[in-house]
């Protein structure tokens, strides 16, 4: 019986390790854009030799990046533009940070998702009745509109007993979107990287950064005409 117990909470247990590990070991030091200036021509070098195990890697450290929740998931989507392009970047990040998502949902909903469920706070009560009416298309748009932080939402489904097919469908596709257009801007800050430009402000009025700010620019109004919609429905 105890055995049980100790495995059915072993997930979250990991989780939180390794969060700590992290920060103790000073990783967050390393998921920062001066570090990949800093060695930007040895990741590009050892990519173009290895593009398969490069994918690999990246892959492996974006989905440990999500599952353990750590700062650094659009660093590493700006990695993924410059190194891999936007069509392979973009489906490289879409898929590991959906995998790391998942990871994160079954751990919280195995281990304390049932002692939680009816002591949800904050933004995760708020979700509860969305969640309750129709979970998919919920999701689905909180993943495509983020009103609330990626890793909280991964939580409260975990928490509030959200289907697992749901969760997965609703998360990959309402992800693309967000993370096609940060995987753009990753290929224009490579470019500027190339030429060796310092990363500052300036850089965003390049022609390479143009495009995907308008495109940023227009998904963020899109919480502004689904509500204005919504009002003439009404």
């Amino acid at each position: 019986m105890k055995n049980s117990k100790f495995y059915k909470f072993l997930p979250i247990v990991i989780l939180v390790l390794g969060i700590v590990v992290f920060f103790a070991l000073g990783g967050h030091h390393y998921l920062s854009l001066e570090v990949i200036k800093n060695n930007y021509q040895n990741l590009v070098d050892f990519t173009a030799d290895n593009f398969i195990a490069s994918c690999l890697i990246f892959s492996i450290f974006y989905i440990l990046v999500v599952a353990f929740s750590i700062p650094g998931a659009s660093v590493m989507t700006l990695v993924g533009g410059f190194l891999f392009g936007v069509y392979a970047g973009s489906v490289l990040v879409v898929l590991s940070a959906t995998i790391g998502a998942v990871i994160v949902y079954l751990a919280v909903k195995s281990a304390i998702g049932d002692i939680l469920k009816s002591k949800a706070k904050g933004n995760i009560e708020k979700m509860r009745n969305g969640f309750e009416n129709d979970a998919f298309n919920y999701l689905l748009s909180i993943r495509l509109i983020p009103i609330f932080p990626f890793f909280i939402i991964n939580i409260a489904c975990g928490m509030l007993g959200v289907k697992l097919k749901d969760f997965f469908l609703a998360t990959l596709i309402g992800i693309i979107p967000g993370s096609v257009i940060y995987v753009w801007v990753g290929t224009g800050l490579g470019f500027a990287l190339k030429q060796g430009d310092d990363l500052n402000l300036g850089i965003i009025f390049q022609p390479q950064f143009i495009l995907p700010i308008i495109a940023l620019a227009l998904l963020s109004l899109v919480p502004i005409i689904i509500k204005k919609c919504k009002k003439v429905k009404a």
